[in-house]
């Protein structure tokens, strides 16, 4: 049974790539996603802020301690001492590519041209196979429009394009007003793909401290509809690789996305719940289904419910939404 696809510009063996997770930091879990059947692996994001923050935090220990005598001096600790984030990060994708088959693709977030163009060029050198650019960016300035927001988008690939050879993989938010004429404009750029969509994590508030605290909720299976929607709107739109991100736990969800048109589907929250050996369930489901079907490769039933295929898109779209709304049915005694 073929299970081959195609992503970022390399064939992989399987549409299974585990997305941006702690589990890439452990060479052993790596090991263990590959022998699960991965096609390719996302390494966890290397943050420009940390690396900035620790080299601030490093530079006021080590060189802004004068003592003031000489003997003391020599007592404060060397810098060489110290890991560094960024040392660690490219240590362990350089680790990773030697002990893999598969492809390694290196995930960065950056909020500096320079720091952008600095870590993206040292994870190039590393031997990344692809970098996907995690663009965490979130517009608070009411007088910033959407054509300015796009616009940071694209100077950015448009930058980073200039200095890289790799394939970069732009991993996009739903809130983009014109989805796919943004997906237009950055494979005009120079992507390679889009990975639909980025989970931001919101804010919870304590209500007892009065604080704002970090919230953490896995992601459930019903949120795979907003990436499969807009998979199914843009498969054979464009030539940009297709991935989904956002609530894939089941065979039955890949299966979903992959007839929807996308061409890798990404799975995290499923993975650090169930482990590495999940992707064995996830990829046996794809073939007994696939064997029950009849199919003998992906690309035989790939795109086969994309909206590409409807005679008329705008109005399978909008009745589609009619119709959800159409069939909702009260509970028994909600209206008495």
């Amino acid at each position: 049974m073929d299970l081959v696809t195609r992503y970022l510009g390399m064939d992989i063996r399987t549409p299974l790539v585990p997305s941006a997770s702690p589990l890439a930091r452990d060479l052993d879990s790596a090991r263990r996603l590959e022998d699960a059947g991965a096609g390719a692996l996302i390494m966890h994001s290397l943050f420009e802020e940390a690396v900035r923050g620790e080299e601030e935090g490093m530079s006021r220990f080590l060189h802004e301690q004068e003592t003031g005598f000489g003997e003391a001096q020599s007592f404060l600790p060397a810098h060489w001492d110290f890991e560094h984030p960024l040392d660690d990060y490219l240590d362990n994708l350089r680790r990773l590519k030697e002990a893999l088959e598969i492809p390694v693709v290196a995930s960065l977030n950056g909020v500096s041209p320079g720091g952008w163009i600095k870590h993206a060029e040292e994870i190039q050198a590393a031997g990344a196979d692809a970098l996907e650019l995690n663009v965490y960016y979130v517009p608070t300035d009411p007088d910033e429009d959407s054509a300015q927001v796009e616009r940071r988008y694209i100077d950015l690939l448009q930058l980073l394009r200039g200095h890289l050879n790799l394939p970069i993989n732009m991993k996009l938010s739903p809130w983009f007003s014109a989805l796919p004429a943004m997906v237009r404009r950055l494979e005009r750029a120079g992507a390679s793909g889009v990975a639909l969509f980025n989970r931001f994590y919101q804010p919870d508030i304590n209500i007892d401290s009065l604080r704002l605290q970090p919230s953490l909720h896995p992601s459930t299976s019903g949120e795979l509809l907003l990436p499969m929607r807009w998979i199914a709107l843009l498969h054979g739109r464009t030539e940009l690789s297709l991935g989904a991100t956002s609530g894939i736990h089941t065979a039955t969800d890949a299966i979903k996305l992959l007839l929807a048109g996308t061409d890798v589907v990404h799975l995290c929250s499923a993975l650090l719940v169930h482990g590495p050996g999940h992707l064995e369930t996830v990829l046996a489901g794809i073939r007994e289904w696939m064997d029950a079907q009849g199919f003998e490769s992906i690309d035989e039933f790939r795109g086969r419910l994309s909206y590409l295929a409807c005679p008329d898109l705008g109005e399978l779209v909008r009745t589609s939404y009619i119709r959800i709304l159409d069939s909702y049915s009260f509970s028994p005694g909600v209206m008495t």
